[in-house]
């Protein structure tokens, strides 16, 4: 049995491959919709297979391949409307014609656990949203290895909630209505296929999923457009502009290059006076000090032997100075630092901070008494404690800025950074710049035995009752398998609380990063005390993603950036360049392969060896993270001037040596912020090297950000020559290739980029 179903046209624009189109504009409410070429269709089903065929212009393409037969009853024709259910697999299927769509649904009727596999998928190639966006060639070798039997869970794998697929003479785009306990499952004996599987949980009351399908040209500008206009009729849709008329905070995010910064040095080298501190510091701090070190630090009997080697050494080398001063910056955090004994002499300020008792202390004020007690007993051996750490950390902020870095977005790793040198969070926010920390509610660690700071929780009852229990009855496993996952819909107290502590102590933060909320890890947890669906896990974490954004005028960002998030974050890390080291042993754990990340691990204090080391990439990996012959800008083509994204922090601008220039053309290109990590050291190594790009960039992105991504090209035969363009005045076009590419006359250098604003032309050469 068929149904043929005609639906309306709308006008067409477009009719090259994998080009770009000329948008009209049509406003619905605040936001203006794109009027794009989604094509005149006529469709055909059978029930018995849920075989879905649409004809355009003479051309007929599978939506979906033929399943096995099934047998159908209560066959509904309504002209409109066409209905069945399958009996055995208890499952009605609801197909409803629209203006320039079909909307299917497909609902389970029964009561338990049920499954079902619908659409199935094959085409000449795949536009996914994988991270930014991918064009996939269902021949593609590489990308058949890569899919080889692999499973992708739908909210956690795709930035976006559809996928498209590229058939003879046009595209099918098809829009995902409930993307939860869905996943893709590849199938690539032949070329790549894939079926989309969902589950209806029994846990879950909401017993439906499907699709809105339309048929647009075959490029990726109208298969993005289209899914903004859905976004845009939905309500789903915010712009930086309405964003930042809740919080200004935004706006200096425009332009403004990523940083995150490192310096844990509560006093450094240069606030010491070497020559006099082995004849100055008295035996019994020195004593203190080395006991401390070796009974309530990591590592810290190693760094006790430094204070021996003061005494032996005529000449303190560096080697000694790190050590010193990393271990004194860890005793002075320590609650247990003071002792009466040792401290003899104190100020009216360190009295004071005695007399509120040292358990009532918060971090700031607990650092700032342990610096007077140490300068009490070595005078004028130590700079006054207001000048510790700056040329780490105030001054470097200040050189940033004297530079020409007029707008920054600054992350820790940590809050306990921003309480070591509170001064450098309010330095810059006084220069204008965004001062953030990392935090995370995700992981939880048994109590007592925590690993890192965010997995530790004051409710130590939340590990036993408020952590996430799979269908098997077992407990999930946190991060890097420690500890357990926490289900967020019961950590909102906590991330009150400890939101609340930290901002109490008057630490200025005005962002906030949350790790894993955008990445679409989520689960359904099957605890009797608390059940949970994904989509309640989801809504939780959009909930505490608001609360900071509202309660705490915080400008919001998250690990991941899939887009279930759009309307609350404002920036998202990892959606450019996904984490992958995980995939290959050399890059994780061969400590002597060229390709190990590094270790997370500072000698100084500053940037671990993980972000500041420089490594080649292995070509499987450049061709599936990096490549431009594959990376389509779905994401910015929706979401340039509603979310900005650039890399995972482990994947900075300048960690692959041999990737450095085409990363360079790559953030003029899509509009991505540059992602580095700073400390001192990191900052004079590269400085000449960051600022100069950083400013071009910088110029470039605080015109792209307030327009939407228009068009993308795809301007060579190699695909090494790409243009997009943002709004009607600006545009890049980007040459990957080593060779010079004529455009209109313009000669673009190999591994250039030409930048287009209104009149004015401008040629970029990266340099490493």
């Amino acid at each position: 049995m068929k149904k043929i179903v005609s639906l309306m046209l709308i006008t067409a624009i477009l009719t090259s491959i994998l080009t770009g189109c000329t948008e009209e504009k049509i406003s619905i409410g605040r936001e203006v919709k794109s009027q794009i070429n989604n094509l005149d269709f006529n469709f055909s089903v059978e029930p018995e297979t849920l075989k879905f065929e649409v004809e355009s212009n003479g051309v007929t393409e599978k939506v979906s391949e033929p399943l096995e037969k099934m047998k159908v009853s209560n066959l509904k024709d309504n002209g409109d409307n066409i209905s069945w259910t399958y009996l055995e697999q208890e499952i009605d299927v609801d197909i409803v014609k629209k203006e320039n769509y079909v909307d299917v649904s497909i609902k389970s009727s029964r009561d338990e656990e049920n499954m079902f596999a619908w659409p199935k998928v094959k085409g000449d190639g795949y536009m996914l949203p994988l991270n930014q966006g991918k064009y996939i060639p269902s021949n593609d070798s590489t990308w058949k290895d890569y899919l080889s039997d692999e499973k992708m869970k739908v909210i956690e794998a795709l930035s976006m909630q559809f996928f498209a697929v590229d058939k003879r003479e046009y595209s099918l785009v098809y829009i995902i209505k409930n993307p939860y306990n869905s996943e893709l499952v590849y199938n690539t004996e032949n070329e790549i296929e894939f079926t989309f599987n969902h589950e209806f949980p029994a846990i879950n009351e909401e017993k439906e999923y499907g699709f809105r399908i339309y048929l647009t040209e075959k490029n990726p500008v109208d298969v993005a457009k289209t899914y903004k206009n859905y976004l845009i009729e939905q309500g789903a849709f915010k712009s930086l502009a309405e964003k930042a008329k809740e919080n200004s905070n935004i706006e200096k995010l425009y332009g403004a290059p990523h940083a995150y910064f490192w310096d844990r040095t509560v006093i450094s080298e240069e606030n010491i006076k070497w020559a006099k501190l082995r004849d100055s510091i008295p035996e019994k701090l020195r004593l203190w000090i080395q006991g401390l070190l070796t009974t309530n630090v990591e590592d810290g009997s190693e760094l006790s032997l430094a204070f021996e080697d003061l005494d032996s050494l005529d000449y303190v080398d560096k080697y000694t100075k790190n050590r010193i001063i990393k271990g004194l910056s860890a005793v002075l955090q320590l609650k247990e630092f003071y002792n009466p004994e040792v401290f003899t002499e104190t100020d009216k300020e360190s009295i004071r901070l005695l007399n509120k008792g040292i358990e009532n202390l918060n971090p700031v004020e607990l650092i700032d008494l342990n610096k007077r007690l140490f300068k009490s007993e070595l005078g004028n051996v130590v700079d006054p404690i207001e000048k510790w750490a700056d040329a780490n950390t105030v001054d470097v902020i200040k050189d940033m800025k004297d530079s020409g870095l007029e707008n920054m977005w600054i992350g820790l790793d940590d809050w306990q950074e921003g309480f070591i040198k509170p001064e450098l969070v309010k330095e810059a926010n006084d220069i204008g710049y965004l001062f953030g920390t990392y935090d995370s509610y995700h992981s939880i660690h048994k109590p007592g035995k925590e690993k890192w700071e965010t997995a530790k929780f004051n409710d130590t009852s939340l590990y036993e009752n408020a952590t996430v229990t799979n269908k098997d009855g077992n407990k999930i496993e946190g991060f890097q398998g420690e500890g357990r996952k926490l289900n967020p819909t019961l950590a909102m107290p906590s991330v009150e609380e400890r939101v609340t502590s930290i901002l109490n102590t008057g630490v200025a933060f005005n962002s906030w990063f949350l790790d894993t909320d955008g990445t679409g890890e989520i689960f359904d947890d099957y605890s009797p005390e608390h059940i949970t669906t994904e989509k309640q896990d989801i809504q939780a974490r959009i909930k505490r993603m608001e609360y900071l954004q509202k309660e705490w005028n915080m400008v919001v960002g998250t690990e991941g950036g899939n887009d279930f998030a759009n309307k609350t974050i404002a920036f998202a890390h990892g959606i450019e360049t996904p984490s992958f080291s995980w995939m290959d042993k050399d890059m994780g754990k061969n400590k002597e392969s060229e390709y190990y990340v590094g270790r997370y691990y500072s000698s100084n204090g500053g940037v671990p060896e993980l972000f500041s080391k420089q490594i080649p990439i292995k070509d499987k990996y450049k061709k599936l993270f990096l490549d431009s012959n594959y990376t389509i800008p779905l994401y910015k083509l929706v979401y340039n001037d509603s979310v900005i994204t650039t890399h995972w922090w482990g994947w900075g601008t300048l960690k692959f040596k041999d990737e450095i220039s085409n990363r360079m053309l790559y953030e003029i290109l899509y509009n991505v912020p540059p992602l580095y990590h700073i400390d001192k050291h990191e900052w004079e190594k590269h400085k000449e090297t960051i600022v100069r790009h950083s400013k071009v960039w910088s110029n470039f992105s605080k015109k792209a950000i307030t327009q939407e991504m228009t068009n993308f090209k795809i301007m060579s035969d190699d695909r090494l020559v790409q243009m997009t363009e943002y709004g009607e005045a600006l545009s890049v076009v980007a040459n990957f290739s080593k060779d010079e590419f004529n455009y209109q006359g313009k000669i673009i250098p190999g591994e250039s980029a030409l930048i287009i604003d209104g009149n004015d032309n401008t040629i970029y050469s990266p340099e490493k």
